[in-house]
């Protein structure tokens, strides 16, 4: 009987695949799109996850960035935190999903090209799109249907404001080997360097309006960026998403699928790969209850950094100062960005 059937075949389902085959378990992934798979994404590795993925053989091409800078996107006023526990990196999503796909099969897991419409389960066995298996994980993404289906998606909370993300590429030479996120009134836009003649500028708005309209809110970000983009726009969203629990039964959730606050501190690469090493630990051992208290210690201070910093940016007279008071507390905000490299 297969071991782990993975529904979805991005980062945090191939991350568990491959963390599952290192464990010796038989492994096959679900995934209806073909290879490479690109999304809305930053596109810019914190430290850990590079380290994560190196631990797991897979080589992440891309262009390194020393750390993170805050920039007002009007005055131009800076901040600056460098990581202390070496470079992340700028890397494509799809060169990303692509190394992680060569990964997994090099290790002989299987990908097949099915979606899961529904799930069934009992004590001992899990079947889902025509196969049987131990366990199932879900790595079907933000708005997983597998979570929807099993009815473990957390309400809304009424008033809070509703988040979504904006990502094109422009050719153009990087100018920082930071990542910039350049903050406005009403969004944020990250600027992660990916290679030679290329940078990645992702937008995060609780407004719905075209991708040019929002950048023309940040002048100086505006003023590096050539007139004709390199690429289209891609979007996702709503970005909060609940879920009830990681574990329910032998279904068990991973990366954007087991819960997203928001992409503001750009954690969530680093905390899917983490997270699956997790998952199959706590599967191998026999013990897959112990992965919900797992999730929740590993993602405590993504939850409460970016739950922080999201609720500060829905009022407009603290969002207007957090690029000031990280100017005027370097060591503060140099503390926060290696708490999350």
């Amino acid at each position: 009987m297969i071991d782990l059937l993975v529904a979805g075949g991005g980062p945090a389902g191939l991350a568990t695949a491959i963390h599952g085959a290192l464990a010796g378990l038989e492994v096959v992934v679900l995934e209806p799109r073909p290879t490479p798979i690109d999304k809305a994404c930053g596109e810019g590795l914190m430290p850990t996850a590079v380290r994560r993925l190196e631990e797991l053989g897979v080589p992440v091409a891309g262009r390194p960035f020393r750390g993170i800078r805050y920039v007002d996107g009007v005055s131009g006023l800076r901040a600056e935190g460098l990581f202390r526990a070496g470079p992340g990196r700028g890397a494509r999503r799809t060169d990303l999903q692509a190394a992680l796909a060569e990964r997994a099969a090099a290790l002989g897991v299987r990908v097949l090209p099915r979606r899961v419409t529904e799930v069934r389960q009992d004590e001992h066995r899990v079947s889902a799109a025509g196969l049987t298996a131990r366990y199932l994980v879900a790595a079907d993404g933000l708005h997983s249907p597998v979570r929807r289906g099993l009815g473990l998606s957390a309400p809304v909370v009424p008033g809070r404001p509703v988040r979504y993300g904006l990502r094109r590429h422009y050719a153009v030479e990087p100018w920082s080997d930071l990542v910039e996120v350049h903050w406005s009134a009403r969004s944020e836009a990250y600027v992660t360097p990916l290679g030679p003649d290329r940078v990645g500028v992702a937008v995060l708005t609780s407004e719905q309006a075209p991708f040019d309209v929002q950048l023309a809110r940040f002048p100086v970000l505006s003023a590096r960026l050539p007139g004709a983009p390199g690429a289209p726009v891609r979007g996702a969203g709503p970005l909060r998403q609940g879920a009830v629990t990681r574990v329910a039964g032998r279904v068990l959730f991973v990366g954007d699928a087991a819960g997203y606050v928001d992409a503001l501190t750009g954690e969530g690469l680093t905390l899917a790969v983490t997270a699956a090493g997790e998952l199959v630990r706590c599967v191998s051992a026999g013990r897959p209850q112990q992965y919900e208290r797992a999730w929740r210690e590993l993602s405590r201070s993504y939850r409460a950094l970016t739950g922080s910093l999201v609720w500060a940016r829905a009022r407009p007279g603290l969002a207007r100062r957090i690029v000031p008071l990280a100017a005027r507390l370097p060591g503060v905000f140099t503390r926060g960005v290696n708490l999350l490299a």
